[in-house]
Formats: C-alpha cells, sequence, structure tokens
C-alpha cells in the first residue's frame, strides 16, 4: 500500500499495537527468564532478563510519545530515557559477566530458558518488521529506534540461545557469561545511538 494512502492516525494505531504486543511479550518473558536464570545460575539468561525490562521501558516510552506526537519535546525525552537504561544494562552485565568468568561458576541447563529464547527470535523479528514500517511511514524517529532495538532483542535471544545451548549439550561453562557479554557491547552502542539520535 502506498505510504501516502495510509491516513496518520491508522499508522498511529498500528505502532500503539506493536508496541503493546512487545510489551507484552516481554512482562511474560522478564517472569520467564528470571526464574529460569535463578534456577540454573545462568548470568546470560539473567542478563536477557534484565534487557527485558529494559525493552518495557523502552516500549512505554514509545507508547508515551506515539500518544502525543506534537513535537513538544517528547521525542528527546523518549531517547534520552531508552540511552540512559541501556547504559545502566551494559555496565549491569559487564560487572556480573566478569564476577562469574573469574570465580569460575557453573551455570546449570534450563530447557524453559531455552524454548522461551527461540520463540522470542521468531516474535521479535515479526515485531520488529511492523515497527520499521510504521515509523519510516510516520517519519518517528523514536519508533524507528525502537524497532532497531526489538531486531536486535532478536539478535541478541540468538545469541544467548546459542551460549546457554552449548552449555547445556556440551557442558562448556563459559559460553554463559561470555554470550553475556553480546548484551554489554549492544547495550553501549545503542544507547550512544539514542543519545545522538536526541541531539
Amino acid at each position: 500500500m502506498d505510504a501516502e494512502a495510509v491516513p496518520v492516525a491508522v499508522l498511529l494505531r498500528r505502532g500503539l499495537r506493536l508496541e503493546y504486543a512487545t510489551l507484552s511479550w516481554n512482562v511474560v518473558g522478564c517472569v520467564v527468564l528470571i526464574a529460569a536464570a535463578f534456577a540454573a545460575r545462568s548470568v546470560a539468561l539473567a542478563g536477557f532478563g534484565a534487557d527485558s525490562v529494559i525493552e518495557i521501558v523502552a516500549s512505554l516510552v514509545v507508547i508515551w510519545q506515539l500518544k502525543d506526537a506534537r513535537g513538544d519535546g517528547r521525542e528527546r525525552v523518549a531517547l534520552r530515557v531508552i540511552a540512559v537504561a541501556f547504559a545502566l544494562l551494559a555496565t549491569y552485565i559487564a560487572v556480573q559477566a566478569a564476577v562469574i568468568l573469574a570465580n569460575g561458576s557453573h551455570s546449570g541447563r534450563s530447557t524453559s530458558g531455552i524454548v522461551w529464547l527461540a520463540l522470542t527470535v521468531v516474535m521479535m523479528l515479526a515485531l520488529a518488521a511492523g515497527k520499521r514500517s510504521a515509523g519510516v511511514q510516520l517519519g518517528n524517529a523514536v519508533l524507528q529506534t525502537e524497532a532497531r532495538m526489538t531486531l536486535i532483542d532478536a539478535l541478541l535471544a540468538a545469541t544467548i540461545l546459542m551460549g546457554i545451548g552449548l552449555n547445556a549439550v556440551l557442558g562448556w561453562w563459559w559460553s554463559d557469561p561470555v554470550s553475556a557479554l553480546v548484551i554489554v557491547y549492544y547495550g553501549a552502542h545503542e544507547s550512544r545511538h539514542a543519545w545522538r539520535e536526541a541531539g
């Protein structure tokens, strides 16, 4: 459908529906991942659970911005909140992964974590595509930034899935905290990007 043929109100509703879906998925994911991380003593699952909390914050900020997109400064505030949240995530995971690697703590296996991560890869890819399309048609930088975050969330889920999968199948305990370090890079990168977008 031609972008000009889609009313702004329709695109805004579409963006909001996508954000509500992301929000709901991540709320459930927080519970599943934190429980799985605690049971398996997995820093990677804990890190992805923390990432889900950041995604919840990001979705709430985008919803707040989309509900009043009149150029009243909400876009800049939204991007800066997202930037700070990702900086905090990167710092937390870096410290946790370093402690685990230094102590040589071995994490256990987590079937529920593996299943949830696999489902998350599929769900986040679908949501990211929808958000990007709506964001581009609206010319909304916040929604486009959040679409990129959702895409990277899918890639993170795949990376963490590989890490805990190697631990479960081959007993490579270090693959769990090492895969968590990917979140550190991602968090730092997205924090810088969102802050620059805020201007």
